[in-house]
């Protein structure tokens, strides 16, 4: 049985969500076990300026609601590396709009537990900022 382990915020939860979801449990197979990482407020806003709309729970709960989804964790920190090593899954999904660097520190954190790193292609036509933005704007020119 392969374990995965992919990770979202999942403030806004959309169809680019999904379809990485449900690519990285296609990799799991289908007696394989897909664990999803939601990030902590705190693990956010290592990277962004604001805290997400929805609260840590109720992301987490959508999270274990999705049909891909085996078992939602808590990631404490914008890295995956410490459930990573925790967890030890054989595969870590890492989305491609993430740095070469943070690719490249994966994958040989993967390679030291005998683990594999698959990067799953980011779909930027689905994005929870551009999501904001569009309602934001909309509600500004009204």
């Amino acid at each position: 049985m392969k374990i995965v382990y992919s990770y979202y915020v999942l403030d806004i939860v959309h169809k680019g969500h999904l379809l990485m979801m449900k690519n990285a449990k296609a990799i799991a197979g289908e007696d394989g076990k897909l664990i999803v990482g939601i990030l902590t407020d705190e693990a956010v806003l290592e990277k962004k300026p604001k805290k997400p709309v929805l609260s840590f729970d109720e992301r987490i709960e959508l999270a274990n609601s999705i049909k891909y989804v085996d078992l939602a964790v808590a990631q404490e920190t914008y890295s995956p590396l410490p459930n990573v090593k925790k967890i030890r899954p054989d595969i870590l999904c890492e989305s491609s709009s993430h740095t070469e660097e943070a690719i490249e520190e994966a994958r040989e954190v993967m390679k030291s537990i005998n683990g594999r790193l698959v990067v799953i292609p980011y779909y930027p036509s689905q994005s929870s900022s551009g999501i904001k933005n569009l309602i934001l704007k909309e509600n500004n020119t009204e």
